[in-house]
């Protein structure tokens, strides 16, 4: 009897791949996996409640004897029970993908923040660089004016007429 994958079936964060360069290849593989464990999940599961409430609308003609009634409220019931397995593994399935995709948003978010501080840093060292170029070429200008200043004839005519 096929149970429509409740408490089977590779659930998230199951398996590892070699090969690759790197973890992002292993991240990669590792999240196809869990992809084609999930799509198999859900097909498993949603097969299994079309097949048995096919079953089970079948099952539910009245007959005469009574004990066929019985055989088939109890197959009514084992279809229905099977139904309601199916359909707590794909809310089971639900709150799984809703897990992974809040905690990978997480994920995502701290990159995303980590290569933004990245960016700001370099551009902090970059700023600086040019803050301390423009400072030596200012101080450099300014030396040179007041050598020039101190060293024109109307700096000098100043200082005379001042003794």
């Amino acid at each position: 009897m096929n149970k429509g994958g409740v408490g089977g079936g590779g659930g998230l964060g199951s398996g590892s791949s070699g090969g690759g360069s790197g973890p992002t290849a292993a991240a990669a593989a590792s999240a196809a996996q869990k992809q084609k464990s999930l799509l198999q999940r859900v097909e498993t599961d949603i097969g299994n409640i079309v097949d048995n409430f096919s079953h089970l609308v079948n099952v539910s003609r009245v007959n005469d004897p009574p004990v066929r009634n019985s055989q088939e409220a109890f197959m009514m019931e084992m279809r229905a029970a099977r139904m309601v397995q199916a359909a707590d593994s794909l809310l089971k399935l639900v709150s799984e993908l809703k897990q992974t995709a809040i905690f990978s948003g997480f994920a995502s978010l701290n990159d995303h923040v980590e290569q933004r501080t990245v960016e700001f840093h370099n551009q902090a060292e970059k700023t600086e660089c040019v803050l301390a170029r423009v400072g030596e070429e200012a101080a450099a200008i300014l030396k040179e004016l007041e050598s020039h200043y101190y060293s024109s004839a109307e700096r000098t005519s100043q200082t005379q007429q001042n003794e």
